[in-house]
């Protein structure tokens, strides 16, 4: 391709965006280039601290749990305190809690402090999320979703190389930095990054309902969506949590399912912003119907899997279902939020992954420990096809306008009451 039609591409896929965006892509690319101790918390546990893999494994569930527990609260605050001041609290509680983790000996200490960070790293997606919503146009979200994708996957990627170095000389440098880095986040978004939170109208004010987590689970259509992204975080949480111990049982190394899974890493890098300058106008029913089959087909291919090469194969497949869906996705809960709710919305939505993120561990665990790990891998074609059909039949008749504000409450129809 010649150099000039990739400059052009280049430029295409990153302007239009406004400052503000950047700054916060900014703050993400530096969150995730920090993003040491998921990486090696398992290993520090058991190798530094010479605790049993049943402990580490609790200890990453609780740090699941805080995900789940804070999706919500993290929401209901992004619309009540604001974007900014959630994030704020969020990236400092952070910082504090990651190098306290460090400092821990006693194993309930860990497990709790564990628990804490997961609480207070979660909290700041719904409004990442709600926060970019606001200062995107419409038209430039799946661009600007997918471009934020991009940051948080080569921020992982570098951090998870500079993992392994920070681990040979000390596990508590680990902590110290990646609280450092989170820190220098709040710094960011404490100075350049002002309060998105879109203003209500006098009328709007007086008529207000509220949009509380009541009126997201009686969106029926919406939580529809929750629902099947939640499926969709299934398949795509084997990828860390099935396919290493499957790889494990069939007789390769932690090496190969290093090299086997890098393929992820490297084809989102390298495909995500071409891909979606492919995709960012088209029908987002189509993309998502086809990459949950891809997605669920693509994992389903394992089963098959017999050398490294092979495994390569699927995660390639399996990866574009991923670089796909992951912006369309993201776009679509924007579409169908209200402008008003958006912290709600987007934290049901966290709450999907989150819990996906707690249960896929112990799905995967138990079927291949009772059936195997062929029966996994069908079981994720058959969860990746319900939700192909699932986004076939939800977005039917998609609405094609930007979310307005809730309308004044009529005399035949009484206010809702905010449950949150």
């Amino acid at each position: 391709m010649p150099l000039v039609t990739v400059r052009r591409a280049l430029r295409e896929t990153v302007s239009g965006l406004p400052r503000e965006f950047w700054w916060l892509w900014t703050s993400t690319l530096v969150n995730r280039l920090g993003a040491f101790v998921a990486t090696f918390m398992a290993l520090y546990l058991t190798l530094d601290r010479g605790y049993s893999a049943a402990y580490a494994g609790l200890v990453a569930s609780l740090h699941g749990l805080g995900g789940v527990v804070s999706s919500i609260g993290a929401g209901v605050m992004t619309d009540r305190l604001g974007r900014r001041p959630t994030l704020l609290v969020a990236q400092a509680s952070t910082a504090a809690s990651v190098a306290l983790l460090g400092f821990m000996h006693d194993p309930v200490a860990i497990a709790a402090v564990a628990f804490l960070v997961g609480l207070t790293s979660n909290a700041s997606r719904p409004a990442v999320q709600a926060m970019m919503a606001d200062i995107v146009r419409p038209e430039d979200r799946v661009r600007a979703f997918s471009l934020n994708y991009w940051a948080i996957n080569l921020g992982f990627a570098v951090s998870s190389m500079g993992a392994g170095f920070i681990a040979e000389f000390s596990y508590l440098a680990g902590f110290l930095i990646e609280a450092a880095m989170t820190a220098v986040c709040a710094i960011v978004v404490f100075l350049k990054l002002p309060e998105s939170r879109p203003e209500r109208t006098p009328d709007e004010e007086k008529a207000d309902t509220g949009v509380g987590l009541r009126t997201v689970l009686r969106d029926g259509r919406y939580m529809g969506v929750v629902g099947l992204s939640f499926l969709i975080a299934l398949v795509f949480q084997q990828g860390a949590v099935g396919l290493p111990v499957a790889m494990g049982e069939a007789g390769f190394t932690p090496a190969d399912y290093g090299m086997a899974i890098a393929v992820n890493g490297v084809l989102i890098v390298a495909l995500q912003i071409p891909v979606t300058r492919f995709i960012q106008h088209r029908d987002p029913r189509r993309l998502l119907v086809i990459s949950s089959l891809l997605a669920g087909y693509g994992f389903g291919l394992t089963a098959f899997a017999g050398s490294i090469g092979v495994f390569a194969l699927t995660v390639c497949v399996w990866t574009l279902a991923e670089i796909v869906n992951a912006p369309t996705q993201t776009s679509l809960v924007v579409r169908l939020s209200p402008v008003h709710g958006r912290g709600r919305y987007q934290g049901m939505y966290t709450l999907s992954w989150a819990a996906a993120a707690l249960i896929a561990p112990l799905m995967s665990g138990l079927v291949i420990d009772h059936y195997g790990a062929e029966w996994l891998w069908g079981l994720c074609a058959v969860v990746g096809t319900v939700a192909g059909v699932g986004y076939a039949v939800l977005m039917r008749r998609l609405p094609t306008e930007e979310p307005t504000p809730a309308k004044p409450a009529t005399a035949s129809a009484a206010p809702e009451v905010s449950a949150a």
